[in-house]
């Protein structure tokens, strides 16, 4: 990987070749999905109110309908409310282009227009329906998209939003008839009323006329509508996220071994929650998570970089096919070179990665007081450390270490996703590096005996090393990173190590500038907003802990389509490196997994690359 590229960060934005037309078809934004989609919600939204509000829309033929005999008219009420519902629901799933989304919009558009002209005679909302579903069957080659990656867990989360959403609705129908309804019920007895209601029980809320068969349809269809939904997420086919296979792994192993010198995330690909895509030649990969319908790859591609547009193509038809958001995080210059070029995506510096030279790396120097005054303390209280290779170590030891690093996270969720393996000790990981702390003799030795800090290191390229974890007791002395890693580049040369990259700072170059000299107000501003960001993501605290180490810093890109999609990336990136988590809770979790916590599933979260927040401040 070329590292020292002198092309400017510019250079990555503003270019669309002729590729990135057959990828996307052009650079004009989906704008046909994106305006049915609209249409879709509005048109729900004039369906529901067309079966709740009985002055929507009346008319002489309206009065005819509410004579006629059966139960045609509030029938009719409860189809357009139905109609209106799952019409609100597919409107996001027409905007991104989903077949079943068209599909069950072709079905539901003229139930709504038949139930819009049967009950309210509207003609106007019957046409509005149709329009739509004219535009759906001319435009329907553009939506084509395949499902994206579930699980079974929606249908709980489907039972809990369309129960609650049904309740509110229900309310609402309850007390849109004021003239109709018999005495004054309180806002108890029409909770009550729509309870019963949506099991298809009569309520204590009486009417006058036919407004109780209305009523009592409406409520009806609203359980009967969150009951098959429910019924439906939770028995059709799994769509599972993609994971890496044996071959997979293989595959990306032998690419490693040729060229993983490239780049220091490269051993972060074997994380065996992403999935692949391979250049047709299979000489080069690209390794990503769906998450919230963002496709994210991390790092640069795997493998040849003649063979990498081979391989960004094909990850980019895997987005289109599914209409998945692409993006890429923390890929180097060139990498970001080369995505912008073959793509023409746009390109964000994100930050900085920390690179020590082990042949420049010294604690003599009065820049390496601070750490050097730290190892030399830490060493006179007792403490002893010992690098070295996994394969090196016992099963036993393994064992110890891994449930200490589990124990010691301090936090439910995992933190990591491009520069995390999410596993120690993998017999096909034997290369990596593990770095222990321990302490002889303590006269309260923990449930681990006297190990109390770890760091892991995963290969980069047969002469570098790349941090994946750094875990410690929190009953141990401050200071156990700076130990670990001034002793993991000491001992570097006889592990024939000669580049460290050390842990990934969000916006360093803005808090490095915002607070020299001369720094200008809006560079001030932005750096203020960072350092109360800092609260809560350690942007500025984990800049500060690497620059203790005097790195070369080496830029890292976030890749993205338009700026409209920064909001929805950033999001998705959070959750994928576990800021954000959007999970049930655990009992729940434990129920659905059969009784295991997720933290008893390999590979099934990432191990966190950053030090904690209290790790840097007793630091």
């Amino acid at each position: 990987m070329n590292r020292s590229s002198s092309a400017p960060a510019g250079s990555l934005t503003g270019r669309l070749p002729d590729r990135a037309r057959r990828l996307f078809g052009g650079p004009r934004p989906d704008s046909v999905p994106a305006l049915v989609g609209t249409a879709c919600a509005f048109i729900g939204l004039i369906d529901i109110a067309a079966g709740v509000f009985p002055r929507f829309r009346h008319s002489r033929m309206h009065t005819l309908a509410e004579v006629l005999p059966g139960a045609l008219g509030p029938f009719a009420a409860a189809l357009a409310l139905s109609a209106g519902v799952l019409l609100l629901l597919l409107a996001h799933g027409l905007k991104r282009r989903k077949r079943r989304a068209w599909r069950a919009a072709v079905i539901l558009l003229p139930a709504g227009a038949v139930a819009q002209f049967g009950y309210r005679h509207s003609v106007l909302g019957a046409v509005f329906s149709l329009t739509l579903l004219a535009l759906l069957v001319w435009h329907r080659g553009e939506f084509a998209a395949l499902p994206d990656p579930r699980s079974r867990w929606r249908a709980l989360a489907n039972f809990v939003l369309m129960g609650a959403g049904s309740i509110g609705l229900g309310l609402v129908i309850v007390s849109v008839h004021p003239r109709r309804t018999v005495g004054n019920p309180s806002l108890t007895d029409r909770l009550e009323h729509v309870l019963y209601g949506l099991f298809g029980l009569e309520g204590p809320v009486e009417y006058s006329g036919s407004v109780d068969w209305t009523v009592g349809y409406s409520l009806g269809a609203l359980g009967l509508l969150t009951a098959l939904t429910t019924i439906y997420l939770a028995f059709r086919p799994e769509h599972p996220a993609a994971r890496l296979t044996e071959e997979d792994e293989r595959r990306l192993r032998a690419l490693l071994d040729r060229h993983g010198a490239r780049d220091s995330l490269g051993h972060f690909a074997l994380r065996r929650d992403k999935g692949v895509v391979f250049s047709p030649s299979g000489k080069a990969a690209v390794c990503y998570r769906v998450v919230s319908g963002v496709m994210l790859a991390s790092g640069d591609p795997i493998g040849d970089v003649e063979a990498w547009p081979g391989a960004i193509e094909r990850f980019m038809d895997e987005a289109k096919s599914h209409s998945w958001t692409p993006a890429v995080m923390g890929c180097s210059e060139t990498g970001g070179e080369v995505w912008t070029r073959e793509t023409g995506l746009d390109a964000l510096e994100l930050g900085d990665e920390a690179v020590v030279d082990v042949p420049d790396f010294s604690l003599h120097g009065r820049a390496m007081r601070n750490v050097r005054q730290m190892v030399k303390r830490i060493e006179r209280a007792g403490y002893e450390t010992r690098v070295r290779r996994v394969r090196d170590l016992s099963d036993g030891e393994l064992e110890r270490v891994r449930r200490a690093a589990d124990d010691w996270r301090g936090t439910d969720t995992e933190r990591g996703f491009s520069m995390a393996l999410g596993r120690i000790g993998d017999p096909a990981d034997g290369d990596s590096v593990i770095a222990t702390a321990h302490k002889p003799g303590d006269e309260t030795p923990g449930p681990y005996g006297d190990l109390k800090a770890v760091l892991h290191f995963v290969p980069w390229g047969t002469d570098g090393m790349s941090l994946d974890l750094m875990r410690r007791d929190r009953s141990a002395d401050p200071g156990m990173n700076e130990l670990l890693i001034v002793a993991a580049l000491h001992a570097a040369p006889q592990l024939g190590v000669v580049r460290v990259s050390l842990n990934f700072a969000m916006f360093r170059s803005a808090l490095a500038r915002g607070e020299r000299l001369g720094a200008g107000p809006v560079l001030r501003c932005w750096r203020g907003l960072l350092v109360f960001l800092s609260r809560w993501f350690q942007i500025e605290s984990l800049y500060k802990f690497n620059a203790k180490f005097q790195p070369r810093w080496e830029p890292r890109y976030v890749i993205f389509r338009s700026t409209g999609d920064l909001p929805r990336i950033g999001f998705a990136a959070m959750q994928a490196e576990g800021f954000v988590t959007l999970a049930l809770p655990r009992p729940l979790r434990r129920l659905g997994s059969g009784g295991r916590d997720h933290r008893d599933r390999p590979g099934s979260h990432p191990n966190a690359r950053t030090p904690s927040d209290h790790e840097i401040r007793t630091a």
